[in-house]
């Protein structure tokens, strides 16, 4: 799948990225990491792998949608077709990339989708509480709409300018994708976490902004989803 460009985001997971990095290499897929702002030890871990991997460096931490729309704009501006994004926190499983590269589609976004089993209390219900919203905005049914790992078909994405900077950004990347009519493909993807896992999911000011999020797109989808989406079912209808 050489029109497919591997995006890590990362920032200070400096005791799993090396790992994540050796093992998504023997997928035989490039490599771009961005490295947003960093203070650990990410910058010896990257300047290591030589050029066996291609690095992007933010000044300072900018947040997660900022490193992905980086890594989207970088993949473009490159000629990829596809971006297949995978977080470096260990919790993904790279030999689980060519499940997700079967379901590859032109207008398909395909969803790793982790088994909730063993994950904590407080990202199950962050999962859960995501999932209610993102079925209700578009009428879609995911079983896990915050995973990171994910394979987007970069033309058919809907614009980068809507993309917040913070961790919120995938959710509504989900969404905008499903309004512009991208087909929505889960797959069964396994998940661990490692004790030297380092998140930087911040349960109170990530809740305060998936909420002010939510706010938007409840607005957003009353203007233009709901109508969008209705008006395409009955033109589909009205064709078939």
């Amino acid at each position: 799948m050489k029109d497919t460009l591997i995006i890590i985001p990362t920032y200070n997971n400096a005791g799993t990225l090396e790992n994540v990095l050796e093992r998504c290499q023997a997928q035989g897929l490039p490599i771009l990491v961005v490295d947003d702002g960093s203070t650990d030890a990410t910058s010896s871990i990257l300047d290591g792998m030589g050029t066996r991997i291609q690095v992007l460096r933010h000044k300072t931490n900018l947040g997660k949608g900022k490193a992905l729309k980086t890594g989207f704009i970088e993949a473009r501006r490159q000629g990829y077709a596809y971006a297949l994004t995978i977080d470096s926190d260990g919790q993904h499983f790279p030999e689980d990339i060519p499940a997700l590269l079967s379901a590859q589609g032109e207008r398909t976004l395909v969803v790793g989708s982790r088994s909730q089993m063993g994950a904590g209390g407080g990202s199950s219900f962050a999962n859960r509480f995501s999932n209610f919203w993102f079925r209700l905005y578009t009428w879609v049914r995911l079983p896990d709409t915050q995973t990171g790992f994910r394979l987007y078909p970069l033309k058919a994405l809907p614009s980068l300018n809507m993309l917040s900077s913070r961790y919120e950004a995938e959710l509504a990347l989900l969404v905008f994708s499903a309004w512009k009519g991208l087909k929505m493909k889960p797959v069964p993807v396994r998940v661990a976490y490692p004790e030297d896992r380092v998140s930087h999911f911040r349960p109170g000011m990530d809740f305060l902004r998936i909420s002010l999020l939510n706010t938007l797109l409840l607005f957003l989808a009353l203007l233009y989803g709901w109508p969008r989406m209705l008006f395409s079912r009955i033109f589909l209808k009205f064709v078939d």
